[in-house]
């Protein structure tokens, strides 16, 4: 690292906030028995491959397309409003276990900020259960575009400039290799992996990277992160 850190950048769907666990848990509890007899990580690797196919819709709107195609995938019910019941519950998906408790601890060393590629309307739900942690908030509305569009930081750098953040002195912490971790190292940004998935076969519900991208440092929960901020970080980093 070149400098220690004033700023996290976080993505936030899958990283801070369990969205596997969220959409297995609304097909089993609203698809009936082909719902509940649905095999976990073949739906989540479905998903992933679905995005492909669901169009120019942002995040979480285009879950309804993609819901139509999993429906056939998975024979779950042919319904327009389970498909925008689906993407409605966006806003109601929990974090992980360790998030709030960790996110409290790294405030105390750093500002926190929030990368999301979700849409307002569904984040502002989101960012309620974090308990609202977060010093700025940067959502696809915002950016106008979506990781792992170069674009969408160059739009945070720019934003946080307003209060003297400079590149140098911002950690990016991600789960996705595809929409965070490479485009951010490619750019300079100092990176951290969360690797929510570490042990599990496969990407789940993340697209695939072409290859994985080296972080700076790399934790399976962000309670580990905590951890190594709480012991690492100088007494000064928030003065």
């Amino acid at each position: 690292m070149k400098s220690w850190p004033e700023v996290l950048t976080f993505d936030v769907v899958g990283t801070l906030i369990d969205f596997e666990s969220g959409m297995v848990d609304f097909i089993r509890a609203h698809c009936g028995p082909a719902g509940q007899a649905m095999d976990r990580e073949a739906f989540l690797a479905a998903y992933g491959a679905a995005h492909d196919r669901a169009g120019t819709l942002l995040f979480p709107d285009d879950m309804v397309p993609v819901y139509h195609i999993l429906a056939e995938q998975f024979d779950l019910p042919r319904d327009n409003g389970i498909a925008r019941a689906f993407a409605l519950d966006a806003r109601n998906w929990k974090p992980f276990p360790d998030t709030v408790a960790a996110l409290k601890r790294l405030s105390k060393h750093f500002k926190l900020v929030a990368m999301t590629n979700c849409q307002r309307w569904a984040f502002t739900g989101l960012e309620k259960s974090l308990d609202h942690p977060f010093f700025d908030t940067i959502t696809v509305d915002d950016a106008l575009c979506e990781k792992p569009d170069p674009e969408f930081f160059a739009f945070t750098r720019g934003r946080l400039s307003r209060d003297g953040i400079v590149k140098d002195k911002i950690l990016h912490v991600a789960q996705s290799q595809f929409h965070d971790i490479g485009i951010a190292r490619e750019m300079g940004y100092c990176v951290c992996w969360i690797e929510r998935r570490q042990g599990l076969e496969g990407y789940g519900a993340t697209i695939a990277a072409e290859e994985a991208t080296m972080p700076d440092y790399h934790f399976a929960t962000l309670a580990e992160l905590a951890d190594f901020m709480d012991e690492n970080a100088p007494v000064a980093a928030m003065a």
